[in-house]
């Protein structure tokens, strides 16, 4: 099947077949059934198997899963075999916390600048990444082949600067600003409203049976 038919439901289910076979291999799980892989992610063992049939289906009749190659496997899909610089643009409480975070780094994602408009903030360091203003943003993008950038500003700064990264190079936004963003489709833009994430955590709350 070409990968543009393939549902973006079950695109959005990989990262997490991609961490509990990350788990199972810390376990040192050597193989395993669509069946019992059902009962650890609580996914129908049928959904599973359709799920990764999209991909080539990967497992073996009477065997199931080889649970490294899999990994493998989800991770080239996912494109995780891959390295990609990466920007952080917004040195508050948030994007200071994504730059701490090392395992981004493990997965591929190098964090190589975090940046503010806060002059105060200019050369504070974190985790060895040192602050820059956003008027180095352009030059910074084309020396490092900057490939993703994550945004965590306010909604009008966010507005302001994502296009300067689009017409500077970047190919992907992580979008934590609480807007959406209007780009030329040649980007790529994943957004991460948290405050929605909280108001369907809250609708779930309030209608349970």
């Amino acid at each position: 099947m070409d990968e543009h038919e393939i549902s973006k439901v079950v695109v959005k289910r990989l990262p997490r077949y991609y961490r509990y076979l990350g788990d199972l291999l810390e376990a040192k799980v050597e193989r395993i059934s669509s069946g019992e892989l059902s009962e650890l992610m609580n996914v129908t063992a049928s959904q599973i198997r359709q799920d990764l049939n999209n991909f080539g289906g990967f497992g073996q009749q009477g065997y199931g899963y080889n649970v490294k190659y899999l990994y493998d496997e989800i991770g080239k899909i996912l494109g995780l075999d891959k390295v990609y610089n990466m920007i952080i643009v917004g040195a508050g409480n948030l994007g200071q916390a994504l730059a701490n975070y090392v395992k981004f780094e493990k997965n591929g994602f190098l964090i190589k600048g975090l940046f503010d408009v806060k002059p105060e903030l200019k050369g504070v360091s974190v985790r060895g990444i040192e602050i820059r203003m956003t008027d180095e943003l352009p030059q910074f993008i084309r020396k490092h082949d900057i490939q993703i950038a994550a945004l965590t500003l306010p909604k009008s700064g966010a507005e302001v600067i994502a296009p300067v990264l689009a017409e500077n190079g970047v190919k992907a936004i992580w979008n934590f600003a609480h807007t959406d963003l209007h780009l030329p489709p040649t980007v790529v833009v994943e957004n991460v409203h948290l405050s929605e994430s909280l108001m369907h955590l809250s609708y779930n709350l309030n209608h349970m049976d």
